[in-house]
């Protein structure tokens, strides 16, 4: 029992002292089972071991390279577009870019490893998907649900908000380490070396795939959601939109609501519950459409 005791401990050192760096976290469990060898609740072997596991834990807390963010969401929108096609429409998926590129550069983060991309997807479907990264794949039916081109830059923009905020990174690692944590449980009685280590380190290096696929069934917590809203709002703000077109989109989808829905229904908090936290951010009403603007997408949307 002392055993596991210790090794519980250790772990326990690695997740409580993840935040405060990867090396100083190393150093504490390294002490830590110093300290049970000394004492005679480990053997030198079991302390390896835990030392080795237990950096495989740190290992999912390290910062992930923009270049590496950019590969996970190539792997993100390959698995979107495994499900949904792309749409082959020129002129839209052009104007989809345009508005999209513009609105990125009012974006606390204007800039990514591999730049902003926007595409259309082929289906009825209302939805919309941020990978990582900046690829942002939305759907014909989501398009088809907005009136105007300022309700249609509301939805970019919170999407722009989620690859601001690194949502999709948070997930993927939540990911990683749960299916860790899951392992240690199993394993956490057992000197953890030979299979059993391996096991653990490969909870680490689960598909992107499997994870992504998550996403899209289960979308991000509601706090994200509401923060990419925040996000957008100030987004279309800076760009010269009314952020009260993000309060006309979401009336619009509240229209379309339906619970058994496997789009935007499954994937996002309630529209109203999104207007209610939007009202606290937007004051004014909406102003009329910019007669520009509604030429620009009435050419290109309808």
């Amino acid at each position: 029992m002392t055993r596991r005791i210790a090794v519980v401990s250790a772990f326990a050192a690695a997740l409580a002292f993840a935040l405060a760096g990867c090396d100083t976290v190393n150093q504490l469990v390294e002490v830590g089972t110093s300290a049970a060898v000394a004492s005679g609740h480990l053997t030198a072997s079991q302390a390896q071991s835990i030392n080795k596991s237990a950096a495989a834990v740190v290992k999912t807390f390290e910062d992930i390279t923009p270049e590496q963010e950019h590969y996970i969401g190539r792997t993100v929108a390959a698995t979107c577009l495994s499900r949904y096609p792309a749409q082959d429409d020129a002129r839209l998926n052009a104007y989809l870019n345009l508005l999209g590129q513009t609105l990125s550069r009012f974006s606390s983060r204007p800039e990514t490893f591999g730049g902003y991309h926007f595409l259309l997807l082929k289906s009825d479907d209302i939805n919309a998907f941020a990978a990582p990264g900046g690829l942002i794949l939305v759907t014909r039916g989501l398009v088809d649900c907005c009136a105007t081109e300022d309700e249609l830059a509301a939805v970019l923009a919170h999407e722009i908000g989620h690859v601001q905020n690194r949502d999709g990174l948070r997930a993927i690692r939540t990911g990683r380490l749960n299916s860790a944590l899951t392992t240690l449980a199993a394993e956490g009685a057992k000197n953890l070396a030979g299979p059993e280590l391996a096991e653990v380190t490969a909870a680490f290096d689960e598909s992107v795939s499997e994870i992504t696929s998550t996403m899209m069934n289960s979308g991000y917590a509601r706090r994200q959601e509401f923060q990419a809203d925040a996000a957008a709002v100030g987004i279309l703000r800076a760009a010269g939109y009314p952020p009260s077109a993000l309060v006309a989109m979401l009336r619009n989808m509240e229209k379309r609501w339906d619970p058994s829905r496997h789009d935007f229904a499954a994937t996002h908090p309630s529209p109203s519950d999104r207007i209610a936290q939007l009202d606290k951010l937007v004051a004014a009403p909406s102003s009329p459409a910019s007669p520009v603007r509604t030429r620009r997408f009435l050419a290109a949307a309808r």
